[in-house]
């Protein structure tokens, strides 16, 4: 597909080798050594010239004219900050917010263990409000959600499938009140859809969760950047990779790297 795309012999080879690059990293051609590690050598021309500002260079990367730009309708559609891990994405997330002038608004979670184990003496000690208010969970929002209208959100949860409110249908703020939230539809169908959220009773499906807890909040995160296993099966016209960490992975890294049409759409 992307040699397709070429439009003369230049572009072409530089496309086949991106290309090559791709598939020996997704067919286990890097060399990996006896533990199953290796170095992968990112191309230079894919990375962030050296800077003092890496993060925001990132940042006008994949969202130029972030604050100018940002209401212009599909300019979220397509673009995207991948990390490996949750952290990652808090930290990406957190500085994109701190760049933009509108009031924040804080919405706190109320948090409370499942009844199957609040019974439990030793547990029951445990599962105190300030304990599960400081859970964090992948596909579940923290106790305390930080917005800013404008802002790209995603939906955590089937909502309305019927119209569209699916589980990773990205939206943007247009007004936040007490108890619900206001947006429009970017993405799927009914793209320009007012819609109003409102808190649900969310149980985070970690097997590695010894047990399970309710956590009662509105249903979206941020998707200025997302994980990258949260990323499979979309593609994207603009990639940025933060990579304060190591990748899981070479399959995660795989993942990651075929996100975009062109080698020009991407860059750590």
């Amino acid at each position: 597909m992307r040699l397709n795309n070429a439009k003369s012999n230049v572009s072409a080879n530089n496309i086949k080798e991106f290309v090559d690059w791709i598939l020996n990293i997704g067919n286990d051609r890097i060399g990996l050594n006896e533990n199953g590690e290796c170095v992968v050598e990112i191309p230079h021309d894919l990375l962030i010239e050296a800077t003092k500002t890496p993060l925001l260079s990132l940042v006008n990367f994949v969202y130029p004219n972030l604050l100018t730009d940002m209401t212009c309708p599909g300019y979220f559609e397509d673009g995207a900050i991948l990390c490996p891990i949750t952290e990652s994405v808090e930290q990406v997330n957190d500085f994109i917010l701190s760049l933009l002038s509108a009031k924040e608004i804080t919405y706190l979670s109320s948090d409370t263990p499942c009844q199957s184990y609040e019974d439990r003496e030793i547990e029951g000690e445990w599962f105190t409000s300030e304990f599960l208010n400081e859970i964090k969970c992948s596909r579940i929002p923290n106790h305390d959600l930080h917005l800013k209208i404008g802002v790209p959100i995603m939906l955590l949860r089937n909502i309305d499938q019927a119209n569209g409110l699916c589980n990773g249908t990205r939206l943007q703020v247009i007004d936040l009140k007490k108890n619900v939230i206001c947006a429009t539809i970017l993405t799927r169908s009914n793209i320009g859809d007012k819609i109003f959220i409102s808190r649900m009773n969310l149980i985070p499906l970690y097997a590695g969760m010894p047990f399970k807890f309710q956590r009662r909040q509105f249903p979206v995160g941020y998707f200025f950047a997302m994980t990258i296993n949260r990323n499979q099966c979309q593609s994207l016209t603009k990639v940025g990779l933060y990579l304060p960490c190591l990748v899981f992975t070479h399959r995660q890294l795989y993942i990651d790297i075929s996100r975009v049409r062109t080698k020009e759409d991407y860059i750590f």
